[in-house]
């Protein structure tokens, strides 16, 4: 795990930039799903990152895992609201392209940090 910050993380970084895409694209949303589907897509979309900040902070390898291992559980909750709110067609094909683009890759780069982070443990 390297030294410095949890923003020095390339898949924190990428996580934030999710986010803020997220963010971006709800705008479009009926506002009667601010507080529905909106709010479900945001709080998971948020808990990425902070997950993997989280993480990073924690001193044992095992409470990292734990919170990457979240990260991981809510990026897959956003694919899941991402995919719902296409097919109510809130979200155009092309959009949804882009993010889930964005959650593959990030997707990837978690899964080699929790990968890494267990072997730096064993």
């Amino acid at each position: 795990m390297p030294q410095g910050s949890f923003t020095d993380l390339k898949v924190w970084q990428l996580a934030k930039d999710l986010a803020i895409e997220t963010y971006k694209i709800l705008n479009i949303f009926p506002a009667d799903e601010q507080y529905a589907l909106t709010a479900q897509i945001k709080r998971a979309v948020v808990s990425v990152a902070a997950n993997i900040a989280e993480g990073f902070g924690r001193y044992h390898f095992r409470d990292k895992c734990k919170f990457f291992i979240t990260a991981r559980g809510s990026l897959t909750e956003l694919r899941s609201h991402l995919l719902i709110a296409h097919e109510l067609s809130f979200l155009t094909d092309e959009s949804l392209d882009n993010l889930e683009k964005r959650i593959r890759d990030l997707s990837v780069r978690l899964n080699k940090l929790l990968t890494s982070t267990r072997e730096m443990g064993e």
